[in-house]
C-alpha cells in the first residue's frame, strides 16, 4: 500500500508531503488545478520515462520519493538486487534540469528498469484512456492470461526453441554444399598437424633438450673444471690437493689444534666444517652430473629435424609454434560442430521434439484461456448492467491461429454488444466515447475485483463520459474495491468524490508571481463546497450545497479525514 508520497519542484508543485491510508481516496479539483500531477509524479517514482520539462521553472531538479508498505512478493526480488529489506520500500527518482534522472531503491543507488520491476507488484494504474489498450491485441492477452493465471514465458521460450531449431534445420539443408567443402577444408588441416601429432608441452620440451645437446661438450668441460676446483686438482709442493675442499680441510686442521685456548674460534670452526660439507655434496652431484651427460649426434640430428616440422607448420598457419596443439583442438571441435549442423537426421528430430514441446505448453495454455474467458465475459457483462449499459453483453473470443505464434495457438479478440438484440462486435468498432468509457471502467472493475494484484489501484479520470445515475454506480463500485485494496481517483464527478473515504483537493495558487499547485484534505463544510462546486452550486447555501450534502449521506461519506484513512499533507511554499 502507498503510505507516502513527496514532490519536491516538480512542475507546478514547489513542495508537498502527502500521507495516505487504505481505502477509497478521491482526488479533485478545477481544470488545470493540476488533479493529474499526483499521478504523473508517482509514475516517475515508478519508472516512467522523465525528461526536464518535470523541473519546477527556475529550480535545478526535481525529486520524488514514494514510500510502500513492502510486499511479500517483492522481498526476494530485493534481497537478489542487493537492496536492503524492510517492512518499508522507499523508491526515490531524481531528475535535473538538464535531464539526466537518478533513482534509488530504499537508499541504495537502482536504475530505472529496476524502479519499473518494483511497480509490476506495487501499484496498478487505469488512465482515461484505458479502453485504448483493449484495443491492442498484446494487451487483450495479456489481460485474459492474468485472468487465467496463465505465465506464458515458458511458452515463449519453447517457440523459441523450436525456431532455433528450424532455422538450423534449413541451414544445413540449404547450405549442404558449403559445408561439406568447409568440412573437408578442416578435415585436411587436422590430418596435416595430426601427422606431427604435437604435444601439448612438447615444444617447450623439444627447445630445452636441443639446447642441452647442441652444447653437450661445453657442458662437460665446464663439469669437469668445476669438480677439479671442488675436490681435485694438481698437488701442491707439500703433496697436498689444492682443491677448495682440500683447502678447507688445510684450514680446519690449522685451527683444530689451538681452539682448545680461545673460544672465539669455535663459530669459525663450525662455518668451515658447513662449509666442507656443502663441498663434498657439490663434489658428489658433479660426480653424477658427469655420468650422465655424454655427446648423441644422432639425438640431436633426432631433434632438429623434429623442430624444423614444428616450424614448416607453424609458417603455414601463421601461428606460434608453441599454439599448433590448441589449433589442432580448436579445428577438431570446429568440425565435430560442422557434422553435427549437417546431420539432418539429427537436426529433423530436434526440430520435431521442440515443436511438440510448444504445442503440449501451448495447448495447456489454450485450456486455461478457454475456461477464463467465459468467466471473464459474464462478469464483464454484469459490470455492464450497473454502468448503463443494460441489457449489453461481453465476449471474449478465442479465435485460432493460422500459424503458430509465440503467444499460442489462439489470439484473443473483445466483443461487445451494447444492447439487448443487437449482435457483438469488436470492441475497437464500438463507436461511443462513453460506452468505451463504462467498457474499459467494467473491465477494470472486474479484473481488480478478482483479487491477486497490486495493492494500490489508481482510476486517473476513466470515468470521463460518464454521469447521471451510472455515476453513482461508479463510485459505489470504487468504494467496494477500496474494501480490499487502497484506491486512488482522480475524478470530476461528484457522485464518485461523494463515496470516497477521504477527500483531496487540489487548488492552483499564485505565489511569488508564479503559479502553483496545493493540496489539502477537506471535510465538513470544506468537502460539501467542494462536492457543490462540482455539481455547479457555486455558494453553501445554495441547492448545490444541499445536493451535495444529501449525496454525502446517501453514500455514508465520513464528515471529515478518516482516522488511519488520509491525513493532512502537509505543504511549505
Amino acid at each position: 500500500m502507498l503510505r507516502r508520497l513527496v514532490l519536491r519542484d516538480f512542475v507546478i508543485v514547489d513542495t508537498l508531503e502527502l500521507e495516505l491510508g487504505p481505502g477509497f481516496t478521491v482526488l479533485t479539483g478545477e481544470t488545470g488545478a493540476g488533479k493529474s500531477i499526483l499521478v504523473d509524479a508517482l509514475q516517475l517514482a515508478l519508472g516512467a520515462r522523465g525528461d526536464a520539462g518535470v523541473v519546477r521553472e527556475g529550480a535545478a531538479r526535481t525529486e520524488i520519493g514514494a514510500e510502500f508498505d513492502t510486499p511479500e512478493a517483492l522481498r526476494g526480488w530485493l534481497d537478489e538486487a542487493g537492496f536492503p529489506g524492510d517492512d518499508t520500500l522507499l523508491l526515490r527518482r531524481a531528475i535535473d534540469a538538464q535531464g539526466r534522472s537518478r533513482a534509488w531503491v530504499n537508499g541504495s543507488p537502482a536504475t530505472v528498469a529496476q524502479l519499473r520491476e518494483a511497480a509490476d507488484r506495487l501499484v496498478e494504474i487505469h488512465g482515461q484512456h484505458a479502453w485504448q489498450s483493449l484495443t491492442r491485441p498484446a494487451a487483450v492477452r495479456a489481460l485474459l492470461d492474468a485472468q487465467a493465471g496463465v505465465d506464458t514465458a515458458e511458452l515463449a521460450r519453447r517457440f523459441a526453441a523450436w525456431k532455433s531449431a528450424q532455422q538450423a534445420l534449413e541451414r544445413a539443408r540449404h547450405e549442404a554444399g558449403q559445408a561439406e567443402r568447409e568440412r573437408e577444408r578442416l578435415a585436411w588441416q587436422i590430418a596435416e598437424i595430426e601427422r606431427l601429432a604435437p604435444g601439448a608441452d612438447e615444444w617447450d620440451m623439444l627447445n630445452a633438450e636441443h639446447q642441452r645437446l647442441a652444447h653437450a661438450q661445453s657442458l662437460l668441460d665446464a663439469a669437469h673444471a668445476a669438480q677439479a676446483a671442488v675436490d681435485g686438482g694438481d698437488d701442491d709442493d707439500d703433496g697436498v690437493g689444492v682443491g677448495a675442499a682440500a683447502l678447507v680441510q688445510r684450514a680446519l686442521d690449522a685451527l683444530g689444534g689451538v681452539a682448545t685456548y680461545d673460544a672465539r674460534l669455535a663459530p669459525v670452526i663450525e662455518v668451515l666444517q658447513g662449509a666442507q660439507a656443502q663441498l663434498q655434496d657439490a663434489a658428489h652431484t658433479l660426480g653424477g652430473y658427469l655420468g650422465h651427460v655424454e655427446l648423441d649426434p644422432d639425438r640431436l640430428a633426432t631433434l632438429d629435424a623434429r623442430l624444423a616440422s614444428w616450424l614448416a607448420l607453424a609458417r603455414r598457419h601463421r601461428r606460434p609454434p608453441a599454439e599448433l596443439p590448441a589449433l589442432l583442438d580448436g579445428w577438431r571441435r570446429e568440425l565435430a560442430a560442422h557434422d553435427a549442423a549437417a546431420d539432418v537426421d539429427a537436426l529433423e528430430a530436434a526440430q520435431g521434439a521442440a515443436e511438440r514441446a510448444w504445442r503440449d505448453e501451448a495447448r495447456r495454455v489454450s485450456a486455461a484461456r478457454h475456461a477464463a474467458a467465459p468467466r471473464l465475459a459474464a462478469a464483464v457483462t454484469q459490470a455492464m448492467q450497473q454502468l448503463g449499459m443494460a441489457g449489453g453483453r461481453f465476449e471474449v473470443a478465442l479465435p485460432a491461429q493460422d500459424t503458430p505464434q509465440s503467444f499460442g495457438l489462439e489470439s484473443v479478440e473483445l466483443l461487445v454488444a451494447g444492447h439487448a438484440g443487437s449482435a457483438p462486435r469488436p470492441l475497437a468498432k464500438v463507436a461511443s466515447g462513453g460506452e468505451l468509457s463504462r467498457l474499459a471502467l467494467a473491465v477494470a472493475v472486474t479484473t481488480t475485483a478478482a483479487g491477486g494484484g497490486a495493492a494500490t489501484l489508481i482510476f486517473d479520470e476513466i470515468d470521463a463520459g460518464i454521469g447521471g445515475a451510472v455515476a453513482d454506480t461508479v463510485g459505489r463500485l470504487m468504494k467496494q474495491l477500496g474494501a480490499r485494496q487502497q484506491v486512488l481517483a482522480v475524478t470530476h464527478l461528484a457522485q464518485v468524490a461523494a463515496c470516497a473515504d477521504a477527500h483531496l483537493v487540489v487548488r492552483k495558487v499564485e505565489r511569488d508571481a508564479a503559479a502553483v499547485s496545493e493540496l489539502s484534505a477537506v471535510g465538513g463544510e470544506a468537502r460539501v463546497a467542494e462536492i457543490a462546486r462540482m455539481l455547479g452550486g457555486a455558494h453553501l447555501a445554495g441547492t448545490g450545497a444541499q445536493h451535495a450534502q444529501a449525496m454525502l449521506r446517501q453514500a455514508g461519506a465520513p464528515a471529515g479525514p478518516r482516522a488511519g484513512a488520509a491525513r493532512p499533507p502537509r505543504t511549505r511554499p
